[in-house]
């Protein structure tokens, strides 16, 4: 009994006793606490979980809304959500949150120092993905690589170029260059330069390019073409030839008609040249 009696008056905190922890008001405070403690937790992961769900709905519910986008936000309300919770737990069970506030803000501090690439392309890619240049699927051209986007994400975007090879390009060096998205717009015009002889009849091959391009059913003839002879070369008459076409058939088209226009003029009879050079020998 002496012993037990030792052990109730032994001091454990502050100047209190085991004793004086074991009293009926301090185990309905401590069990107060924890249950605060508990409901504090689960209300905090029901909220954080529904307003995660909510906000990735919303880009269901709108085609309009950007899902990579709003994949990135409800992470972030999810995670906010889930920090202030901890903040009020330890409020709750008595701890002082100013000094790890503090600390996490110094430990923040030292690792946004320490990441200042990997953060540099986490806000590139915020930016990407909130201001969309590019898309899912559009065919680009982003420092010096052309190809069809196939992921975007915060560190990086993922291309498969025109041999289908799979392309990692960090999200700092999109933003911070120049990009062709040749997706963007529906339409694009297409430019050739066909070159005739001196002694060909500018007429027909005018008419014969003309008659060529727009027949076939890909150009366009809203806006109006454009096919004028355009330069007097050393040895050739050039036309420049302007048609618009459908984005999704501007390679092929392009392709397409410069062999057609190339038969057609040999049909006609029209002198196609090539640079020639001429050798005088002069005698004594």
């Amino acid at each position: 009994m002496e012993y037990l009696t030792k052990i109730l008056q032994t001091e454990i905190y502050n100047g209190n006793s085991v004793a004086d922890y074991l009293t009926l008001d301090f185990l309905v405070s401590v069990l107060g606490t924890t249950v605060s403690a508990v409901v504090i937790l689960v209300l905090g992961f029901m909220i954080s979980g529904a307003a995660q769900k909510r906000i990735k709905r919303l880009s269901e519910i709108h085609a309009r809304l950007d899902a990579t986008l709003f994949d990135f936000l409800s992470n972030i309300a999810r995670y906010v959500i889930l920090g202030f919770t901890l903040l009020f737990l330890l409020n709750t069970v008595g701890i002082q949150t100013t000094s790890i506030v503090a600390v996490v803000g110094a430990a923040g501090l030292a690792i946004g120092l320490a990441l200042q690439g990997t953060l540099s392309n986490v806000a590139a890619g915020v930016m990407i993905i909130f201001f969309r240049p590019v898309k899912l699927g559009d065919f680009v051209a982003v420092n010096n690589v052309m190809g069809t986007i196939k992921a975007i994400n915060l560190n990086f975007i993922e291309l498969a170029d025109l041999s289908n090879v799979k392309v990692i390009i960090p999200n700092a060096e999109v933003w911070g260059n120049t990009i062709h998205n040749y997706s963007a717009n529906n339409t694009r015009r297409a430019e050739w330069t066909f070159s005739v002889g001196y002694g060909a009849n500018l007429a027909d091959a005018q008419r014969i390019i003309t008659d060529t391009i727009m027949a076939d059913p890909r150009s366009f003839r809203d806006p109006e073409p454009f096919i004028q002879v355009n330069n007097l070369g050393d040895s050739s008459v050039d036309f420049l030839v302007r048609v618009w076409c459908s984005a999704d058939e501007y390679f092929a088209y392009q392709a397409d008609m410069k062999r057609a226009v190339k038969e057609a003029l040999d049909a006609g009879k029209i002198d196609i040249p090539f640079p020639t050079r001429t050798i005088v020998n002069v005698s004594d």
